[in-house]
């Protein structure tokens, strides 16, 4: 049995919290408290004494130090690689991941340094609402070509190469673009060195590289991992689980509906379509009120059925992009 000493571990709850703001989804930033410029997620640590559970210990050092009462909230995942969190001495820093839903955008008491900011500002190549994002053909499928044709690395044993991730991680050469791959393409593009986290790590393909292109804003320690991870999972719940209303108030029109889940999906719907899903899926009724906010004319309020949660296991939207 080695004789040396073990690294001390630390558990902490990084968040990934999901607001909307009319008509785009929003992510809560925190600076941290070592100077660093650079937008992260908000973490805490769990606290083993006075949390009985991973969850209640997120809960409560979000409402203490945001002021954010939290709604939905889901565990995501481990991030526990070695070098991903800077800490004094030897401490090594695992994190769970979560994802967690709320309606108070603004308004909130929040920490100093903390703030909402529009997610695609980090990811925006997953911003299909309008059109393909430019920044896919101009400065992603470009770089992400070269390093491909370099061939495979020596240690990969992929079931999938380069050049067919590119194709169908990125909706190229005819492939179908799968809004929940969030994840997965920004790993693709850490591998190939194309962010600048991928440089702040010493990885070598990003190291190999003059300069690294400006691909979305780049955020402290793994976070931009973590914020993908949350991306992916929040998008693949919409078609099976009702999370869309824990980011709507009580009352709102199909309109709102229809933005917010195309402000979550990044894709355009068509209004009909959407509508007629809407109406078989059972998932609203309305309310007998009009609305006067809209700019235009009344239109009709609805509220979430929660009914449905007892009439099938799976009431989602099963949308689907217009393109």
């Amino acid at each position: 049995m080695s004789d040396k000493p073990l690294t001390p571990i630390e558990i902490g709850l990084t968040a990934a919290i999901v607001a909307i703001e009319g008509s785009e989804p929003l992510i809560l930033t925190a600076s941290g408290d070592d100077g660093d410029k650079l937008a992260g997620l908000p973490f805490g640590p769990f606290d083993a004494v006075s949390h009985r559970t991973f969850e209640i210990g997120l809960r409560a050092w979000v409402e203490e130090q945001a002021g954010l009462r939290l709604g939905y909230v889901e565990q995501l995942y481990t991030f526990g690689d070695r070098g991903r969190h800077t800490q004094a001495g030897d401490t090594h820093v695992a994190s769970i991941g979560y994802l967690a839903l709320t309606r108070a955008a603004d308004n909130t008491a929040r920490a100093p340094g903390a703030t909402f900011e529009p997610w695609y500002r980090f990811f925006p190549w997953e911003d299909w609402r309008e059109t393909k994002p430019d920044i896919i053909e101009r400065g992603i499928f470009p770089e992400l070509t070269k390093w491909a044709e370099q061939g495979e690395a020596p240690e990969t044993a992929r079931a999938l190469g380069r050049k067919d991730r590119v194709r169908l991680y990125f909706g190229t050469e005819g492939a179908h673009w799968d809004e929940e791959r969030v994840l997965d393409r920004y790993e693709l593009l850490y591998e190939a060195g194309l962010v600048e986290e991928a440089r702040r790590d010493g990885r070598p393909a990003a190291l190999a590289r003059k300069s690294t292109p400006v691909l979305g804003l780049s955020m402290r320690f793994d976070h931009r991992r973590i914020l993908a991870t949350a991306m992916g999972r929040l998008r693949a719940k919409l078609k099976y689980r009702p999370v869309v209303f824990e980011l709507l108030p009580g009352e709102f029109t199909l309109t709102e509906l229809q933005h917010t889940v195309e402000a979550i999906s990044g894709r355009h719907l068509h209004k009909q379509n959407f509508r007629r899903l809407v109406e078989t899926g059972a998932l609203v009724e309305p309310t007998g009120v009009m609305s006067t906010q809209t700019g235009g004319r009344p239109a009709a309020l609805f509220r979430f059925r929660r009914e449905v949660l007892q009439e099938r296991p799976a009431p989602g939207l099963r949308v689907r992009g217009r393109r």
